[in-house]
């Protein structure tokens, strides 16, 4: 196979191929330089090639579409935009209950609260009962017993502070 005759030959084409299916000559040129490469790494009789080049560049152009859709959702998805700041009555309030979580998780046992944390940042039930030294299948009913435990002073402090919010929101941290 004479590479350069076929270069010369298919290239032009290609390349307005793929310009005109990609509406970006960067890409098209890119992309017709990466088909040619793999033919490069895989000869082919001359018959083959301008079928072959089409197919590679052709499939090249949907790999580039759907990474560039990936890429548009994933910047649209993670974009939240400006935050408003906090009125001065939530802002208020939400130090309150913070303080109220942060009270309630200190008034009960260390392993209650380091279960009930470490099961808020996402640890399986296996990771939390090799951090605490205990058998993975009583982690579910030793966060039960904390969760218990943790909402009881919660709901005490609650009523003692004047405050009505009795759910033990830990994720207020």
């Amino acid at each position: 196979m004479d590479f350069e005759a076929i270069f010369a030959k298919l290239y032009p084409s290609l390349f307005r191929y793929l310009n005109r299916l990609t509406g970006d000559p960067d890409v098209a040129a890119d992309i017709s330089q990466e088909a040619f490469v793999r033919l490069l790494q895989r000869p082919l009789p001359e018959a083959d090639a301008r079928r072959w080049l089409f197919t590679v560049a052709t499939n090249l152009v949907r790999d580039w579409a759907r990474a560039g859709e990936r890429q548009r959702r994933l910047l649209r998805d993670s974009y939240r935009g400006p935050t408003p700041p906090a009125r001065p009555d939530e802002s208020a309030e939400r130090s309150l209950r913070i303080a109220a979580v942060r009270a309630a998780l200190a008034q009960i046992a260390p392993r209650d609260r380091e279960i009930l944390l470490m099961r808020e940042e996402g640890f399986r039930y296996a990771e939390i009962a090799e951090v605490v030294g205990v058998a993975p299948g009583s982690v579910g009913t030793l966060l039960a017993r904390a969760l218990r435990r943790f909402a009881a002073v919660y709901a005490e402090q609650a009523e003692g502070g004047g405050s009505t919010e009795t759910d033990a929101n830990l994720n207020e941290e």
